[in-house]
């Protein structure tokens, strides 16, 4: 607890009104890939409290949109639409379609992680399933050309998923964010020129 109340990038998103300290590694990506831009349809997988969502609203503006799947209640956002339920389910399918309208979505980013027990054996699968669901979705919503952003561990899986984000997307690169914490094995993927 200590550490997080002392945390720079805690103590920033404080000041900058942002609602989790993961939006600045989401800037950071920004920065070095620029991945979302104005206009753009985004789903951000598993978004809440919402620091993802703040940061893509911000950068698609209002010709854009926003679509927040959580299973969590998410406090409502300025330019985002959120869906509370599981984004394997149809119910939040159907809601999806229907906030889409006919658009294709142009990127899809997830800063998804399961509830750790600190047991690596267990954490790692679960951290893994989510990756790969998260990439099912792309498969299923992403328009040709489209993009990914993906929270994913170092850790057995990893280069498994890796190969199959690289026979689907043109483009596929990691990135560890000053933002995330050193001692974590968590870096994210950054994709584009989705074909498969």
């Amino acid at each position: 607890m200590q550490r997080h109340v002392n945390d720079e990038y805690v103590k920033r998103s404080k000041r900058d009104g942002y609602r989790s300290r993961a939006a600045y590694k989401l800037l950071e990506l920004q920065d070095k890939d620029r991945m979302l831009k104005p206009g753009q349809v985004v789903v951000d997988l598993g978004a809440a409290p919402g620091g993802w969502s703040q940061v893509a609203a911000d950068i698609v503006g209002p010709s854009g949109a926003v679509i927040a799947f959580d299973i969590l209640d998410m406090q409502a956002l300025p330019g985002v639409t959120c869906i509370r339920g599981d984004f394997r389910e149809d119910g939040a399918l159907q809601a999806l379609g229907a906030v889409l309208d006919g658009r294709q979505v142009d990127l899809v980013i997830s800063d998804m992680a399961p509830n750790v027990s600190g047991v690596a054996a267990v954490d790692q699968p679960r951290a893994m399933l989510l990756c790969e669901l998260a990439l099912d979705f792309c498969a299923r919503h992403l328009r040709p050309g489209g993009g990914f952003v993906c929270k994913v561990f170092h850790g057995e899986g990893f280069d498994a998923w890796m190969r199959d984000v690289k026979s689907r997307f043109g483009k596929a690169v990691t990135r560890k964010p000053k933002a995330s914490r050193a001692k974590s094995r968590e870096v994210y993927l950054v994709a584009g020129n989705y074909h498969s």
